[in-house]
């Protein structure tokens, strides 16, 4: 595996926004199907739910309820296609190396735990790159040596 995304570049594939024609033209010249872990579709599907509601208080926020069950059911189409593979991770493995990486940089970078989560998965997995476009959490992933694209 080369790159592991975060929610924020998911969103932008799966949902029209201004970061969108960047992570489509990145998707589709990677050479290989993009890899995810379950944490992380886990996150993006409940950023999308929450999306909706959010709509549904307010029609000027979050995602219309139609945009975010397409946004669900194209993601699951991908799955099911291999274009999105669901790669095994060790969470263990996985929380140790990110209460490591939070102790060296949260105090000094105020970053998230799911952000530093993301990095940590990221780095189990072997990835040499964080797809991404949380400017805070491209600089921790640059910290601990990912490339941060696209």
């Amino acid at each position: 595996m080369i790159a592991y995304p975060d929610t924020s570049f998911l969103c932008a594939l799966y949902v029209a926004q201004s970061t969108s024609a960047v992570a489509i033209a990145h998707y589709r010249r990677m050479k290989e199907p993009l890899h995810v872990s379950v944490l992380l579709l886990g996150e993006f599907r409940q950023s999308v739910r929450f999306q909706i509601f959010r709509n549904s208080k307010d029609a000027t926020q979050g995602y219309a309820r139609n945009t975010g069950l397409e946004a669900l059911a194209k993601l699951q189409s991908n799955i099911d296609a291999g274009a999105l593979v669901v790669v095994p991770t060790e969470w263990t493995e996985v929380f140790h190396l990110a209460e490591r990486i939070s102790a060296q940089h949260t105090i000094a970078g105020g970053h998230r735990f799911m952000d530093v989560l993301h990095v940590a998965t990221a780095m189990h997995l072997g990835a040499v790159e964080l797809l991404s476009f949380d400017a805070n959490q491209r600089k921790l992933a640059a910290a601990e040596g990912l490339a941060a694209k696209p």
